[in-house]
């Protein structure tokens, strides 16, 4: 089992930045396959980003240039630094193995992007 806990989410103004946090527990985490996933309010919960084990990684269109994934796998963590932050980038952001195990989702944290 993982059990999985976002963190560093917030408000900030348009074309701020934020670096989102997820700790992983149990010694397996280095062996996933990661990814960062957002859902609005009202919509569906989608992929931002994603990150294999050796550190390849992948976007989104609309966050590409603007968002980073990372992974420190002797922490079990994995982050997204996230600049010139947008109000469309309003969500609740989850992580999650990639592609997303069901029972892993854990509460996320929430971004708000609002003058």
């Amino acid at each position: 089992q993982v059990h999985l806990v976002e963190s560093g989410g917030g408000l900030v103004e348009p074309g701020g930045s934020l670096r989102l946090s997820c700790a992983a527990s149990g010694s397996i985490f280095r062996f996933f396959r990661m990814g960062w996933y957002r859902q609005a309010s009202g919509k569906q919960r989608d992929s931002v980003a994603g990150i294999t084990r050796g550190g390849v990684t992948n976007y989104t269109d609309s966050v590409k240039g603007r968002f980073t994934i990372s992974r420190d796998n002797a922490k079990n963590t994995v982050y997204l630094q996230m600049n010139s932050l947008k109000p469309e980038d309003t969500a609740v952001y989850y992580c999650n193995t990639y592609p997303p195990v069901s029972t892993y989702w854990g509460q996320g944290t929430q971004v708000t992007v609002s003058s």
